[in-house]
């Protein structure tokens, strides 16, 4: 959602380093989390009820998100622990599609999405997620 501000180094950065990077702009402008907070609020139903995915890796892993793609290596982890136990046969395409969805595809079209109608009512104006240099 700050691709205006910061670009594909700001994607990266915050996409594959860690989001909480925006965290002085959030103090500085709360409104600006209100977008990850939507995308998350539908995402995380989506995972558990639908997809059925969850933290069966260590505990470390979870609650990471994307930050070095620790989150998604959790779930990997998971399924293949699973197989080896016998509680799984194999990981699916429905399996992946649900990781690239719920993981990459949502959070980044909702983000987008509700980011870009509160610029359009003014809460989040030019500059507000500039990531410092």
């Amino acid at each position: 959602m700050s691709w205006k501000e910061n670009g594909l180094g700001g994607l990266v950065s915050q996409g594959l380093g860690t989001s909480m990077l925006q965290m002085p702009n959030i103090i500085r402008n709360p409104k600006t989390w209100i977008p990850p907070i939507i995308a998350s609020a539908v995402t995380g139903p989506l995972a558990t009820c639908v997809f059925r995915m969850e933290m069966n890796g260590a505990a470390v892993s979870s609650g990471m998100g994307t930050c070095g793609l620790v989150g998604q290596i959790g779930v990997y982890t998971g399924w293949v622990n699973e197989i080896a136990q016998g509680t799984r046969t194999a990981v699916t395409a429905f399996d992946w599609a649900g990781l690239v969805l719920i993981c990459f595809v949502l959070p980044a079209v909702i983000s987008v999405l509700v980011c870009e109608a509160e610029r359009k009512a003014g809460w989040i104006r030019e500059n507000d997620l500039k990531l410092p240099e």
